[in-house]
């Protein structure tokens, strides 16, 4: 547990953050607006980066790619799920009609449509929480190709 320590306070700031911004947009009524939301992959990318590069300091010479990876991927999925939890409260508590202003016509039709919406937020945050992860461990790992 001690190993993911790192990653939960991480993954819990980041999840504030984007809790941050969403209050942000709602304040000024863009929060329905689906583009907004793909500025959540640089709050989220920025949070795993400095987890990795938090845990490579740490660690130093006994950094391993499935360390970083570890701590990327916990980072990303702490601040998923309580994003969600956050976003599910505020669309059925906090602002009923949301939802309804997120919709379009077509969506109307479905039953599920809330359970749609919180499956999607969670699924798009764990998607790009793994590329991501994916992608910075490239940067972190140890190369193979020792100069001579």
């Amino acid at each position: 547990m001690k190993k993911l320590t790192l990653p939960i306070r991480f993954g819990i700031v980041t999840s504030a953050v984007l809790i941050a911004y969403f209050l942000i947009l709602a304040l000024m009524g863009k929060h329905t607006n689906v583009f907004y939301s793909l500025f959540n992959g640089f709050i989220t990318g920025f949070g795993i980066y400095e987890t990795i590069k938090y845990t490579k300091l740490k660690q130093g010479q006994g950094f391993s790619y499935g360390s970083g990876f570890t701590a990327g991927v916990t980072t990303g999925f702490v601040a998923t799920l309580l994003f969600t939890i956050f976003f599910a409260i505020y669309a059925t508590e906090l602002d009923t009609e949301f939802l309804d202003n997120l919709s379009s016509a077509w969506a109307k039709d479905y039953k599920n449509f809330q359970g749609i919406v919180f499956f999607t937020v969670a699924i798009m945050g764990f998607a790009t929480t793994l590329v991501l992860t994916l992608s910075f461990m490239q940067l972190f790992k140890s190369s193979n190709n020792a100069k001579k």
